[in-house]
C-alpha cells in the first residue's frame, strides 16, 4: 500500500492510497463542515446542501447524474455528519476520471433550481417524519441536545421541520460560500487509483479556488442534563452519555477500550449482566464517540417500563465494578476487538478513503497503521480503569428515556448511584 498527499496553494488537500490488486477504486470530496458548523438559523442547512447536490448541476439534471456513475456500474452516495459532509463514489478503475468528475461536479456547480429544493424539502420532512417515529434514533438526538445544550454540537444533523420549511437558495449558496473553501475541502481516492492522476486532476478542477479563511467551529461544552418523553410503546429507551476524549487526547484509545470492555459484544460486562444474567433487556451496547474538542461515550438499553429501575441500577454498579476492577483478559479481549475492528475495515477502498479523509482533518497527516496499533498496544489498565473513574466520578451524565418511563429513575438518582 502507498499513500500519498499534497496541498494546493490554496490549502485545498489531496490524499490517496494505491491498493494493488483491486480493479475498482473509491473517489470523494470530504468537506470539514456539518452539523456544529450551522447558526442556529442554520440548522439542518449542511443535510439539505448534501441532498441538492444530487438535484443537478449547470452541466447535468438529476437523472444525468444518477446515470453518468450507474452506467458503468458505478455507485454514488453522500452524507452529513455533525463535523464532515462526504460526496463520493465507487467505480471501475477506468472509470475513475469519470466519478472525480461527476463528484466534483456537484459539489461546485449545484443549481439550486427553485422546483428541485421544494421536491428535496418533501424528502427532508418525510426523512424527519421517520426519524420522529423511530424511538431508537430519535432518542440519541435528544441525548445530543441535552449533553450539550443550546450548543451547535446539541443540534440534529436534519434539522426541525420548521427551519427546514423555510430554507431556500440564498440559504443553501450562503452556506456554500462560508463553508465550502478550498481549505475544507479533501480530496479522497483508495484502490485502483494513480495520485498523479489524481493531483493533476485537483489542480485542474480545484486550483482556481481562492484560498479562505476557514471559521472555526463553537467549542462544546458538555453538560449533564435529562431529557425524557413518556410515550404508551412496548418498550422504554434509555440512553445514557458521559463526556470523553476528543480525537487527539491522549486518552483516546482507552476510553474506546474501556467502553468495549463495557458494552461493546457478547462478552462485555453490560451484555452478560443486562441480558444473559438477569434478562432485563434485549438490546444493550456502549461505545465511544469523538469529535474535535469533546467526546461521548454513550451507554444504550430498552426494556420495559417495571424493569427501567433495575436496569439503571444495574447499569451504575457495573460501571462503578468496572472502574475498580476490570482485568488484563477483558481489556486485553477489548483491545483485539478495536484492533481486528480497524484492520478488516481496512479490506475495503471505500472504507480507506473514508479514513484517510478523516485522519486528514484530524491530524493533517497519516499516520502509519503501525503507528495506531502501537498507540492501542501501549493502553494499560491502569489507564482504562483511570478512564472508568472519570465517568464515575466526574461531573454527571446526560439521559434521554422514550417510551413508558414516567415512573423510571431520574439523572439525580442515577449520579446518586454511581457516587454511592
Amino acid at each position: 500500500m502507498s499513500v500519498a498527499t499534497h496541498t494546493l496553494p490554496n490549502g485545498l488537500r489531496v490524499v490517496s492510497e494505491h491498493m494493488p490488486g483491486l480493479k475498482s477504486a473509491s473517489v470523494g470530496v470530504w468537506i470539514t463542515a456539518g452539523g456544529r458548523h450551522e447558526r442556529p438559523e442554520q440548522n439542518g442547512i449542511a443535510h439539505f446542501l448534501e441532498h441538492m447536490a444530487f438535484k443537478g448541476t449547470a452541466r447535468r439534471n438529476a437523472l444525468q447524474i444518477a446515470e453518468a456513475i450507474e452506467d458503468v456500474g458505478g455507485y454514488i452516495n453522500a452524507y452529513t455528519s455533525r463535523e464532515m459532509t462526504a460526496y463520493y463514489a465507487r467505480v471501475l478503475e477506468a472509470d475513475v476520471p469519470l466519478a472525480l468528475d461527476v463528484i466534483s461536479d456537484i459539489v461546485l456547480n449545484p443549481a439550486f433550481d427553485a422546483k428541485e429544493i421544494e421536491t428535496e424539502r418533501g424528502v427532508i420532512l418525510q426523512e424527519i417524519g421517520q426519524v420522529l417515529d423511530t424511538p431508537d434514533d430519535i432518542v440519541f438526538d435528544w441525548l445530543q441536545e441535552v449533553a450539550y445544550p443550546n450548543q451547535p454540537l446539541g443540534r440534529s444533523i436534519l434539522g426541525p421541520s420548521e427551519r427546514v420549511e423555510a430554507f431556500g437558495r440564498d440559504d443553501l449558496a450562503g452556506f456554500v460560500k462560508e463553508r465550502y473553501g478550498p481549505g475544507d475541502i479533501i480530496l479522497s481516492a483508495a484502490g485502483a487509483v494513480d495520485h498523479d492522476a489524481i493531483l493533476a486532476f485537483a489542480e485542474r478542477t480545484f486550483g482556481h479556488m481562492a484560498p479562505r479563511m476557514r471559521i472555526a467551529a463553537e467549542p462544546a461544552r458538555f453538560q449533564g442534563r435529562e431529557r425524557r418523553e413518556t410515550r404508551d410503546l412496548e418498550q422504554a429507551h434509555l440512553t445514557l452519555a458521559f463526556e470523553s476524549p476528543a480525537y487527539r487526547d491522549p486518552d483516546f484509545y482507552a476510553a474506546q477500550i474501556h467502553a468495549n470492555a463495557l458494552g461493546g459484544g457478547m462478552s462485555s460486562r453490560l451484555f452478560q449482566e443486562l441480558r444473559e444474567v438477569r434478562g432485563l433487556c434485549y438490546s444493550v451496547f456502549a461505545q465511544a464517540s469523538s469529535y474535535d474538542d469533546t467526546g461521548m461515550m454513550t451507554i444504550y438499553a430498552g426494556t420495559s417500563a417495571e424493569d427501567l429501575g433495575d436496569l439503571s441500577a444495574v447499569i451504575a454498579t457495573e460501571m462503578k465494578r468496572a472502574a475498580d476492577d476490570i482485568s488484563q483478559a477483558e481489556i486485553d479481549r477489548a483491545r483485539a476487538q478495536l484492533k481486528a475492528g480497524l484492520l478488516m475495515g481496512l479490506e475495503s477502498a471505500s472504507a480507506r478513503a473514508e479514513r484517510l479523509a478523516r485522519l486528514i482533518a484530524i491530524w493533517g497527516r497519516i499516520p502509519e497503521l503501525d503507528e495506531t496499533i502501537a498507540r492501542i498496544d501501549a493502553v494499560t489498565r491502569d489507564q482504562v480503569r483511570g478512564f472508568g473513574q472519570r465517568l464515575v466520578t466526574g461531573g454527571g451524565p446526560a439521559m434521554a428515556l422514550y417510551g413508558p418511563v414516567g415512573g423510571a429513575p431520574t439523572l439525580a438518582d442515577l449520579t446518586g448511584r454511581l457516587a454511592a
